[in-house]
């Protein structure tokens, strides 16, 4: 596999408790500027932000990032994963290599010693201290080749992984000629820094507070005020007792937007091989457990 040109060798690398100035003050950039975008509001720029905050947070991150590429939970032809990775690139979480790869090693530990994100090292370091300090957005060449070989084999992937900036500024230059300051600091800075706060809420509160319906090894919980938030991402201990499911919401009322769309693909021929969970006998021994419990 090429080695990214942002990536060194892990030697080379912050260590674990050094403090990463560069992406502390890009955070702080991107943090003023959503509050700079309070004072230019108008209806239009609000909308423009919550549809790219729809488009590129849930659609990008949490169907495309995370089910899509993370979890192989369905498949679409190469050219809409192509766009679905250019519109998650979009969120400025990073590129898909280093999103996915944190992702699976997440999976792979949670809460236990090597989980990059678990809230048994503080509600905080969950939420957004992991990638304020040491190597959280940057990994060797070897930890990519171990979690995400089969991204790594795609050139679209390690080129736009390389290079995911390029997307956003684009985005940006165009927002500006169309709607001035508040097209840009609404479409841009603001509906990114929703984003941040709503994935990271993922990675904390749901593995704080919220109910267990599934008794899994780790602390996630579903949340429902996460999944208001996110639109049915914070269905998170369902979530963490079949990965693999494309299929978060297992109740009529747990909504959930990104599976909508993906039975939307499905109906126009563009999504197949679709994981779901078996419900009914997975639902029935989780209940009973509960009751058991009680």
């Amino acid at each position: 596999m090429r080695v990214l040109r942002f990536n060194s060798p892990r030697k080379n690398q912050p260590d674990k408790n050094q403090f990463n100035w560069l992406i502390a003050t890009f955070l702080a950039l991107f943090h003023l500027g959503a509050i700079a975008a309070l004072f230019f509001f108008t209806w239009s720029a609000l909308f423009v932000s919550i549809f790219l905050y729809w488009l590129t947070a849930i659609v990008g991150i949490g169907l495309t990032y995370h089910r899509l590429l993370t979890h192989r939970s369905f498949q679409t032809p190469k050219w809409l994963e192509y766009f679905l990775t250019i519109c998650a690139v979009t969120a400025v979480e990073g590129g898909p290599l280093l999103w996915v790869a944190t992702h699976r090693m997440h999976h792979q530990f949670t809460d236990a010693e090597g989980d990059p994100h678990s809230p048994r090292e503080g509600k905080w370091w969950a939420h957004a201290g992991w990638i304020l300090v040491g190597n959280a957005l940057r990994q060797d060449e070897s930890t990519l080749e171990r979690y995400v070989p089969d991204l790594a084999q795609d050139k679209f992937h390690v080129w736009i992984t390389e290079f995911h900036f390029v997307p956003t500024i684009i985005l940006g230059i165009v927002l500006f000629l169309v709607g001035g300051w508040p097209f840009l600091l609404w479409g841009i800075f603001f509906r990114t820094v929703a984003g941040y706060h709503a994935t990271w809420l993922i990675n904390s509160a749901t593995h704080i507070w919220g109910s267990r319906r599934f008794q899994t090894r780790d602390r996630s919980t579903n949340n429902w005020w996460v999944a208001v938030l996110t639109l049915g991402e914070g269905w998170h201990n369902n979530h963490h007792a079949h990965p693999v499911s494309a299929q978060h919401g297992m109740r009529w009322y747990e909504f959930d937007s990104n599976w909508y769309v993906i039975l939307l693909l499905k109906r126009l021929g563009l999504a197949s091989h679709i994981q779901r969970a078996k419900l009914h006998a997975s639902l029935h021994a989780a209940e009973s457990l509960a009751q058991a419990t009680d």
